[in-house]
């Protein structure tokens, strides 16, 4: 038995936190069959002293919650971790972890440049900050700071010392603003100069879809402290004050996330006018907390595939659409300008940048010189071609750099029918691509908000996928801060300016049940649940008033008041059609809500509320039967969606239910044996037929490779997962998604498509629980089960799933009439296992293989 690594807050090696009861994960290994974790003991220690220790006889060591002595700030604490099996085997730890000021604030000023304006709707001009210093020691702790009202990147003596993106991040900036801690000691000479690059970013640059800029600030400014220790016991501090020197004539002369950067090479700071600093009051006091979230980073560099010749210059393809930014290394001339433009697709062998509507996605450089490296540090664009003027292939070399917050991989998903596996792969980077410091709609067009609704039906996926927990808590918590008393939600959170506003609305107000019971049940991190309970409630009684508003009787638990998105993006129809439906889509959404609400309560130990939950359940699933159905199982008016979602949700029983599914069979055979579900049907459909007894029927719907269908996007070239099924028609054209009667997309200029919009990826949540089996049965996977649905002409599955405590791992073949089940059970976990005839076993760790006639 192996006690691998201690998480501290979700965080490996460096983790500074501010929170005041951090948690512990210990990440075992352990090779033996029928192996659990017998008791565990943690420690944490400042110096010698012991601030908290416990012993338990349990084999649960996720999450475990501090609970000891008050922690202070900028303090580092070790902790001490042992494991015992039931063998008798032990495993110990140690890790450290940091605090930083935790409720406090950090002394020091901000700043900015004097005479200093932004105009409105531009991005302002970046501004260099610097400032020198001398060492006095031998140093034996070094700490820098740092924060901005815009995005930043440093230098300490001309290095370059970590590799986030876009730091300090996106909040709500209102409410909170994340500063960034550094061990800056290796790095520290006995001349030392700290330069800081700070460009508009979400606070003050453009951003939303109406252009807005000063998000969050009306002025770009910087805040940065390094505390330094000398062996000695003597302590130094420098704090950023009036005399820390600025310019804005600096070598990135224009910089946003929509229109791209313009970057002069021959403008070289030491040449540069630099002016001392002013102070700056900024117009919002945010609360600054140590970073809680994830920053972007490059995570994989991808070379060209193929290089052609355009109208105009030279497009390289790097066969694969996703988010990021061009590295060029250059042999250029003085003043030579290189112009880079990007898009997702082409049309008739050129850029296809209309999709792009008012985004300039474009690169211009200056060179300084013959030899030279340059790639954007302060925007991203969402790509797969990228055009460039003004040199020739044989003096650049060119790459794309693929940017993500998300660079831990925790699960995936193979078959032997390669069109599925492309399909998973196109989900994968389509999560890569939009989970970028907060859950995008789309990475590459003037928009890259958090749309509440996308990544409400994509969390199951996503979570599966990836290590979401630190990410997703992180935007959670901008969700509560932004909530209004009545329970509303905005559209997209961070909120922008001049958009969307705060509504409660079905599937994208859902975010505050879909998104924390996705990271629970994959987590097992019960604190989620409680930090964000009150903030289900208090939706949940918003839309116990919405559809209650104007009712009697039954009515009162139909939710058809206020403004619904319905069955938003279902195909060949338009956005008055989408909306029409609502009603249907939301009193089903508002039944799992208090389903899920139930159920949440009843962990917390709230039986009361759990009970009040469950009976409103009751009351709006006899509504929707009485009202919407003929109290025999077929919907008055129907469509899938209104079919899917009770089915999903298990709202109807008996032969009610067996009819429901019956009916939503034949609507899908009426359209040809295709889907025609929106954004909050499609993740539930496949589920809604082979739950019901169509198994057959839902593989021959995964299967369809024409228009509307998943495997459609494969066969037309497909690297991500595509906001419209027809993005790209049969013949070629780009579906710009123009809509006559919607002012909704056609006021944002240009339509709506997106090559790059992970929300029908939700698919994946089927291939992963229902074609590999696999489906936790306890939060975290404590206790899974494994029961694989064969069918498709697929004759081999594999999938794994990575714990703590181990891998799951599942492999299955069915050639000849024969179905032989693989899996391994990772220590201190165990699983129900049931193989297509039936049987059923529950084991415990270790290695297993089955074999059926069938």
């Amino acid at each position: 038995m192996k006690l691998k690594n201690i998480r501290i807050d979700d965080l490996c090696g460096f983790a500074v936190t501010d929170s005041e009861n951090p948690r512990f994960t210990l990440e075992t290994e352990n090779e033996l069959e029928n192996a659990f974790i017998s008791s565990y003991s943690l420690k944490v220690k400042s110096d010698e002293a012991v601030l908290w220790q416990t012993e338990e006889q349990s084999s649960t060591v996720d999450n475990i919650v501090y609970g000891g002595r008050a922690l202070l700030p900028c303090t580092v604490y070790t902790v001490e971790a042992t494991v015992c099996d039931n063998y008798g085997n032990k495993a110990e730890k140690t890790a450290e972890f940091e605090t930083g000021f935790l409720s406090g604030d950090f002394s020091a000023e901000w700043i900015t440049k004097p005479n200093y304006h932004v105009g409105f709707g531009k991005s302002p001009i970046p501004l260099v900050f610097k400032r020198q210093f001398l060492l006095s020691g031998k140093v034996k702790k070094a700490r820098l700071y740092s924060t901005a009202l815009g995005i930043y990147s440093f230098t300490l003596c001309g290095k370059e010392i970590s590799d986030d993106r876009f730091a300090p991040g996106f909040t709500s900036f209102e409410d909170r603003l994340q500063y960034q801690v550094y061990d800056i000691a290796p790095f520290l000479e006995e001349k030392n100069e700290l330069v800081f690059t700070v460009a508009g970013g979400w606070a003050v640059g453009i951003f939303g879809l109406n252009r807005s800029n000063k998000l969050g600030a009306d002025r770009l400014a910087l805040k940065a402290l390094v505390q330094i220790e000398y062996d000695d016991g003597r302590k130094d501090e420098i704090k950023t004050d009036e005399s820390w020197l600025v310019t804005a004539d600096g070598p990135v002369r224009d910089v946003s996330f929509y229109n791209g950067e313009i970057f002069d090479a021959t403008k070289t700071l030491s040449k540069a006018i630099f002016e001392n600093a002013e102070k700056e009051k900024p117009r919002i006091s945010p609360r600054l907390v140590a970073s809680y979230g994830k920053f972007a980073k490059i995570i994989e560099t991808l070379e060209p595939k193929e290089i052609q010749k355009s109208q105009n210059g030279y497009i390289y393809d790097f066969g694969q659409n996703c988010a990021g930014v061009l590295e060029l290394e250059i042999k250029g001339r003085k003043g030579q300008r290189i112009t880079a433009r990007h898009a997702e697709v082409l049309l008739n062998g050129e850029l296809f940048t209309k999709p792009l509507r008012s985004a300039k996605a474009k690169l211009e450089y200056v060179c300084g010189g013959e030899e030279e490296t340059y790639s954007p540090k302060f925007t991203f664009m969402g790509f797969r071609y990228a055009e460039l003027c003004g040199i020739e292939p044989e003096n650049v070399k060119v790459r794309m750099k693929v940017i993500s917050s998300i660079d831990e991989e925790t699960g995936d998903f193979f078959c032997s029918n390669e069109s599925i596996n492309r399909l998973q792969k196109n989900i994968r980077y389509s999560g890569f691509s939009n989970f970028l410091e907060i859950p995008t709609d789309c990475p590459q067009r003037d928009e890259r908000l958090g749309w509440t609704g996308d990544i409400s039906v994509f969390a199951s996926t996503a979570c599966f996928n990836f290590n979401m927990n630190r990410f997703l808590r992180k935007w959670l918590i901008d969700v509560k801060a932004q909530q209004t008393k009545d329970g509303g939600i905005p559209v997209v959170v961070p909120r922008v300016k001049h958009f969307g506003g705060t509504k409660i609305t079905a599937g994208w107000s859902d975010c505050v049940f879909l998104v924390p019971w996705a990271l629970y049940q994959n987590s097992g991190d019960k604190t989620i649940l409680e930090k964000f309970y009150p903030m289900m409630k208090r939706y949940l009684s918003g839309v116990e008033k919405k559809a209650a508003a104007f009712s009697s009787g039954e009515e009162r638990y139909i939710w058809s008041h206020g403004f619904s998105y319905g069955d938003w993006c279902a195909p060949n129809e338009n956005q008055k059609q989408w909306m029409a439906k609502k009603k249907w889509i939301s009193t089903a959404y508002y039944a799992n809500d208090c389903a899920l609400a139930s159920k949440i309560a009843t962990i917390l130990g709230f039986e009361e509320e759990a009970k009040a939950f469950q009976e409103k359940r009751k009351c709006i699933e006899n509504a929707y039967r009485n009202v919407f159905t003929d109290k025999k199982g077929t919907l008055k008016n129907e469509f899938q969606t209104a079919y899917v979602c009770p089915l999903y949700f298990g709202m109807v029983s008996g032969e009610e239910r067996k009819k429901y599914a019956e009916n939503l069979l034949r609507l899908v055979k009426e359209a040809d044996n295709h889907l025609s579900t929106g954004f909050l049907g499609t993740p539930y459909l496949l589920f809604a037929l082979s739950d019901n007894g169509y198994i057959n029927e839902a593989y021959d719907l995964l299967l369809q490779d024409t228009v509307p269908s998943w495997l459609y996007e494969v066969k037309a070239g497909g690297t991500s997962i595509w906001e419209r099924w027809d993005a790209l028609r049969p013949d070629g054209t780009v579906n710009l998604g123009k809509d006559p009667g919607s002012g909704l997309i056609n006021a944002v200029g240009g339509g709506m498509v997106s090559f790059n919009h992970y929300a029908n990826g939700a698919v994946g949540d089927w291939l992963y629980r229902r074609v590999a089996g696999l489906e936790a049965i306890e939060p975290g996977y404590k206790k899974f089960k494994v029961a694989p649905l064969v069918g498709g002409g697929l004759t081999s599955v594999s999938c794994f799933k990575k714990l703590s405590s181990g891998t799951i791992k599942i492999n299955w073949n069915f050639e000849n009439g024969v179905f032989v089940l693989s899996i391994n059970v990772p220590f201190n976990t165990s699983a129900v296992i049931t193989l297509p005839d039936g049987k059923s076993f529950e084991v415990s760790s270790g290695k297993y293989v089955y074999s059926v006639e069938m």
